[in-house]
């Protein structure tokens, strides 16, 4: 089979088409191919034969983008089998086939019937067959070709980031790196020049150039200034056909701004300024502002200003406002025009980062000269002191004078001043001020102890300009005279004790006065003179504002006093001096033996026997209910009402009062004393009358016979142990009371029925260890031993 084509474009396929076509006419429209053959004969050599194939066919070409009327011929299948009469039937399968490629089944000519884009698609596989027309059976083996496209020019260069943004410093070299910029071409890179792109710039010369095969965009001149132009807008184009005539191009637009550089000093607009201040300028204040030129941006534009010299240098300084870039002028001192009329100053303004680079292009500061102007103004009065401090003795007569405030007025003019007081201030009805000549006296008299200062405000204006005020503000110090006694610091509770010993400290006594330090804080003590000698307690002054009380004597008796009455006078150290008296209430009272106080109050006598101070407070609400108890019963009896007329039937004939009082010892039937003294007969009464016991309990105590040789302690003892373990108990308490003396004391008898009626010479001082219920006892004894002595 042969597949002969006629899309021979190049000049290589030209003839290519023209060898197959020639060999395809020798052939007559056929090539036979017969299978390899080796024959051996002698005296020839060996000859090698081509296969016989029934196919012969090329790879198809189709050209791209055809637009004409009629379909774009291919090529052409033709067996060898075919001999012209229509008995061949050739059939197409694959890729487009019976779609984009049809063949005729006759001839074997095929045929493209629509426009191909090699950018879609570069080549189809097909399937090529020839079969008898009649049988259908194949002819030959089915086999496979390719028809490709063929690219033509149809795709310009496209930029795919465009437009681009870049930058690049102000003064750079020239040739410096910009950008690279990349353009692609859809067309067939290794077919022709279809996509082989050359750059070129169409916009941005001399500044800027661009390398025709990489695209790298570089700087064409020395030095670019941005202060001179900023911004560029480059516009590169890219051209297929390696740049001839008829290639496609497109094209893209690059953004360039030069970035800036500290390559510009800053310059003052001009060298010498001058500015008006008035003197009446606050302290710290600006008074105004300077600023130099710098072509330069951001930090590279920043700069500091310095008063460098000058005769101002002193009353202004310079700082630098880092937002708009100008030198603040500030006051530093006042200005008083009628001293100095003007300052010069020289301000220098220096750029704070700088570039070595280009250092080659001078200094960057510069220098200016600032010549200030000071404004005379009217000014108001000038008090000689910014403060006045003044002082008057306390309790001294209306209308003495305190000090004087002097106020001039500074200008050239020297106005007469006139004073008064600031009347917003609650204090300043206690001064008055004369107008003309500032003196300052008293309207009132002080007392240093209720208000010891006073601040005032006096204020000074011109005559000719009132409305001009100054103000300065004056303390008055109340100077302190010794007015005032001392006084005791404090209420104080004296405290003795019983059992104190003679020149016994009791108690240390201060002052305190309302006068100042210079005549209140020195003290004496003494005892009032106009007592006769105190035979209790003396003073004694321990000359460091403080007096101790004393004793004078061994041991006091709250029996006999429990208070007593010291008379005690205070001089202060003033001039004159002056005294006060006070009397000091010492109180007797029970101590420890170590000093501590246990009772201050007068004990009942009972105490003495050794109750507890728990006991009788019990014994005192025993007394409260009982009486409480009787008042309620009088209060419910008289409320009743009786009848005017008892009627003999009345019922209350049958009640039968007794009122009769107990017989007291004598009355045996009330209590049987023999229950103590008889164990026996006390056997007989166990039993509770009030409630019947269930069992009747074992009796554990020995028989009659034994009963008369046991105490009554031992009884009580057992009557003891039988109320714990009764079980006749009923469920509510019961009281059992038993009372037993004992059999002897290690004391013995302290009874006065056998003592001699002399003293004795025994030693009462064991009775200070037999515990807290003797203490008294032993202090007794011990009091009297003392006055034996004594």
């Amino acid at each position: 089979m042969r597949i002969t084509s006629t899309s021979c474009i190049c000049p290589v396929l030209v003839c290519l088409c023209f060898v197959q076509r020639c060999c395809g006419t020798a052939h007559h429209g056929s090539i036979k191919v017969t299978r390899n053959q080796t024959k051996h004969i002698e005296g020839e050599t060996e000859v090698h034969h081509r296969p016989k194939r029934g196919w012969v066919w090329n790879q198809f070409f189709v050209l791209e983008e055809h637009f004409g009327p009629d379909p774009q011929y291919v090529g052409k299948l033709h067996s060898n089998s075919d001999k012209g009469d229509g008995s061949v039937k050739y059939i197409l399968t694959g890729e487009g086939a019976g779609t984009i490629f049809i063949i005729d089944d006759t001839t074997g000519d095929i045929h493209s019937t629509k426009s191909l884009d090699r950018e879609k698609k570069t080549h189809y596989v097909l399937h090529a067959q020839a079969i008898d027309r009649r049988t259908n059976k194949p002819l030959e083996p089915e086999s496979e070709f390719i028809i490709k496209v063929q690219d033509i020019n149809d795709n310009a260069p496209k930029f795919t980031d465009g437009p681009y943004i870049v930058t690049v410093p102000e003064m750079s070299d020239m040739g410096t790196s910009v950008l690279q910029v990349t353009a692609t071409d859809a067309d067939d890179p290794t077919y022709g020049n279809s996509a082989r792109v050359v750059y070129s710039i169409l916009q941005g010369q001399p500044y800027f150039s661009v390398d025709p095969k990489t695209g790298v965009i570089r700087t064409a001149l020395h030095n670019m200034d941005r202060e001179a132009r900023e911004h560029y807008s480059v516009v590169i184009q890219a051209k297929d056909m390696a740049g001839q005539v008829g290639g496609l191009s497109g094209s893209t637009t690059v953004n360039i701004t030069l970035t800036d550089v500290n390559d510009n000093p800053p310059r003052f607009p001009q060298k010498h300024y001058q500015l008006y201040v008035p003197e009446s300028a606050q302290v710290g204040s600006a008074v105004g502002k300077i600023k130099a030129n710098d072509a330069d941006m951001g930090s590279n534009a920043d700069m500091k200003y310095t008063v460098i010299n000058g005769d101002g240098s002193g009353v202004f300084s310079i700082s630098t406002d880092k937002e708009t870039r100008e030198g603040i002028i500030s006051l530093k001192k006042p200005l008083n025009y009628e001293k100095k009329k003007s300052y010069t100053l020289n301000i220098e303004g220096a750029n704070t980062h700088l570039d070595f680079r280009f250092s080659h292009l001078g200094p960057f500061k510069d220098v200016t000269m600032l010549k200030i102007i000071v404004g005379d103004l009217d000014e108001p009065p000038l008090f000689t002191l910014p403060s006045y401090v003044m002082d008057v003795y306390e309790n001294a007569e209306i209308g003495t004078a305190v000090g004087t405030v002097t106020a001039q007025d500074p200008d050239s003019a020297n106005n007469v001043v006139r004073y008064f007081i600031d009347h917003n201030a609650e204090e300043d009805r206690y001064f008055t001020i004369d107008a003309n000549t500032g003196t300052i006296k008293t309207a009132k008299v002080f007392d240093r102890e209720e208000t010891p200062w006073y601040n005032i405000t006096v204020t000074a204006s011109e005559i000719e300009s009132p409305g001009l005020l100054s103000h300065v503000p004056v303390g008055i110090k109340i100077i302190d005279v010794n007015d005032n006694p001392p006084e005791l610091a404090e209420d104080y509770d004296v405290v003795v004790c019983e059992n104190a010993k003679p020149n016994q400290v009791i108690q240390t006594i201060g002052a305190t006065d309302r006068d100042d330090f210079a005549n209140g804080q020195r003290f004496h003590f003494s005892l009032d003179n106009s007592f006769p000698l105190n035979p209790n307690f003396t003073l004694k002054d321990n000359e460091d504002n403080t007096a101790s009380i004393l004793t004078r004597r061994r041991r006091f008796s709250r029996t006999t006093q429990d208070v007593y009455y010291l008379p005690v006078v205070i001089s202060d150290g003033g001039i004159p001096s002056l005294s006060s008296s006070a009397t000091l209430v010492i109180q007797v009272c029970a101590c420890e033996r170590d000093g501590r106080v246990r009772t201050c109050h007068a004990e009942a006598f009972l105490s003495s026997a050794g109750l507890s101070t728990g006991a009788l407070i019990a014994i005192l609400l025993c007394v409260i209910i009982l009486l409480a108890i009787v008042v309620l019963f009088i209060t419910l009896r008289r409320s009743k009402k009786e009848p005017l007329i008892i009627s003999e039937e009345d019922v209350r004939e049958n009640v039968v009062t007794y009122d009769d009082e107990g017989g007291g010892e004598e009355d045996t039937e009330a209590f049987d004393i023999t229950a103590l003294r008889n164990p026996s007969a006390a056997e007989e009464l166990k039993y509770r009358r009030d409630v019947r016991p269930e069992v009747k309990p074992t009796p554990k105590h020995p028989t009659s016979s034994c009963l008369d040789s046991i105490d009554v302690q031992e009884f009580i003892k057992q009557r003891l142990a039988e109320a714990d373990l009764d079980p006749s108990v009923p469920p509510y308490d019961s009281l059992q009371t038993y009372a037993y003396e004992g059999q002897r004391s290690e004391a013995g008898s302290i009874s006065s029925l056998d003592s001699a009626t002399t003293h004795s010479d025994q030693d009462y001082n064991y009775l200070g260890d037999w515990g807290p219920e003797f203490k008294k006892l032993a202090e007794l004894y011990g009091e009297i031993e003392s006055e034996r002595t004594t």
